[in-house]
């Protein structure tokens, strides 16, 4: 009995550690129309302008608008981008570099 509830223990560990591991990709048959919008004015010197990206909410990709930050010294940004794959297209976020 107690070799039982080791191995559900085990099995149960392993199932969220690898469900932790799932890269969080949504597909799509196409890729939504980014909507036009006009870049604000820089709020101060330096500022990076951080383009829009797209969010999954509610069973579809939502549009979350740009925005400007602060610059991260010795880094850069890498805009998102539409991914395709045998599954369709999937958005990866933007990132610094």
């Amino acid at each position: 009995m107690k070799r039982i509830a080791k191995i559900g223990i085990l099995l149960t560990l392993a199932i969220t550690l690898f469900s932790s591991c799932y890269g969080g990709y949504y597909y799509v048959s196409a890729r939504p129309a980014e909507p036009y919008y006009v870049r604000p004015a820089s709020p101060y010197y330096g500022a990076v302008w951080i383009d829009g990206e797209w969010d999954w909410q509610n069973g579809r990709y939502a549009y979350i608008g740009g925005h400007w930050e602060k610059p991260h010294p010795g880094r850069v940004w890498i805009r998102g981008s539409w991914q395709q794959g045998s599954r369709g297209y999937a958005w990866h976020r933007g990132y610094w570099k």
